[in-house]
């Protein structure tokens, strides 16, 4: 558990302040690290020294900032995901049903097609599990990408003393945090697609809720069905996350130093730093993007909810037939049936959704944390 205050440095470094445990004593003679290995977050003071923290103090103070940490970026998540909530669900109607109907074709014509049938509710089905994923996820990447980072740069200044926070840096930490946060809660982004998906009018309705969708999984498929598309999610997740972070944290050292002249990428306006968020989650979907469609393809194979969406009773009964193997024959099957386009489908509704998102996070994070008094870290 840690806390920190992170203030991005002239040309790209980063300095800021990290607060943990260590498993070893670090010296701090000479303004270098020791040689002992490194077992949590750190107390960053100056770009070559580490301090250790064992107050008790200090401990119930960096419980305290992680737990308000934690709270801000769950409202944070939670309210911006609300607010785009109809682009998400239009986006995974778009992955699942493919070129079996052409309801959903565009953003207009989808989320028309989904207020004409199903009303205010369609727009929002599936958002309370959204949002019930999102809080643990947002705070198992939070914790684990800030673990990860300190690990990594601690470990490079014991080759070099001067080392500085940089993309690959960034990259690494973000993709290994991306990979835990996806595995702690994939379970419930299993439940939601499916909840995201069932439509009403078509199909009898199947699931009732978050709790009655997993028993009826488990029941009906068995516990590994609650892990279904696991593997492109973890793989898609590494550029997705890792490029987030690495793009946004790069581009707005750029931006504030190169473009503007600023001492430090905290003194960026809220536009700036909206349009690096901007860029940088348009780069990491676009990369990421065919795992997604694979991913949710690989969640409602074999489930009727899903052949529903089709158009015509042949295109049910096609789609009914169509199981997956695993990864790889998702993908060969995909792009044999409907082509390569398929693996893009509901990329538009993303992008749209993309700087919304990204804006309501950042504004509703930066009150909250005005409000709880502390300095935050989170990326989008």
């Amino acid at each position: 558990m840690l806390s920190r205050e992170m203030m991005c440095g002239t040309g790209g470094t980063g300095r800021g302040t990290f607060t943990g445990r260590m498993s070893q004593t670090v010296s701090s003679r000479g303004g270098s690290p020791s040689s002992s290995s490194v077992g949590g977050a750190f107390s960053r003071s100056s770009p070559s020294s580490f301090t250790a923290h064992s107050t008790s103090d200090s401990t119930a103070s960096r419980v305290l900032s992680v737990c308000k940490s934690l709270l801000a970026g769950g409202i944070a998540g939670g309210v911006s995901r609300t607010a785009v909530a109809p682009l998400e669900r239009l986006k995974i109607l778009q992955q699942v049903a493919g070129s079996s109907t052409s309801n959903y074709n565009g953003v207009i014509k989808g989320l028309s097609h989904i207020w004409r049938t199903e009303g205010i509710n369609g727009m929002f089905k599936g958002n309370g599990a959204n949002c019930i994923r999102i809080v643990p996820n947002s705070a198992s990447k939070f914790l684990a990408y800030e673990y990860l980072e300190g690990y990594l740069l601690a470990h490079n200044r014991k080759q070099d003393p001067e080392a500085k926070l940089g993309p690959l840096t960034r990259l690494m930490a973000g993709a290994g945090a991306g990979i835990f946060a996806m595995s702690a809660t994939y379970p419930l982004d299993m439940v939601r697609g499916r909840l995201t998906v069932q439509v009403d009018g078509k199909s009898e309705k199947q699931y009732k809720g978050m709790s009655h969708a997993a028993r009826v999984i488990i029941r009906e498929e068995g516990v590994k069905a609650l892990y279904k598309g696991w593997l492109p999610s973890v793989i898609g997740v590494i550029p997705y996350v890792g490029l987030n972070f690495a793009v946004y944290g790069t581009l707005k050292d750029i931006v504030a130093v190169d473009v503007y002249g600023l001492k430090s990428a905290k003194e960026l306006d809220v536009a700036s730093g909206l349009a690096c968020g901007g860029v940088a989650g348009a780069i990491g979907q676009t990369v990421a993007y065919p795992f997604d469609v694979c991913r949710r393809k690989l969640q409602v194979s074999g489930w009727q909810g899903a052949a529903a969406l089709a158009d015509s009773k042949a295109g049910r009964e096609q789609v009914s037939k169509i199981r997956y193997t695993g990864m790889v024959d998702c993908f060969v099957k995909v792009i044999k049936h409907e082509g390569v386009g398929a693996l893009f489908h509901g990329l538009s509704a993303n992008y749209v959704k993309v700087a919304p998102s990204i804006a309501i996070a950042f504004v509703c994070y930066e009150e909250i944390k005005k409000v709880l008094g502390v300095e935050l870290y989170i990326s989008s």
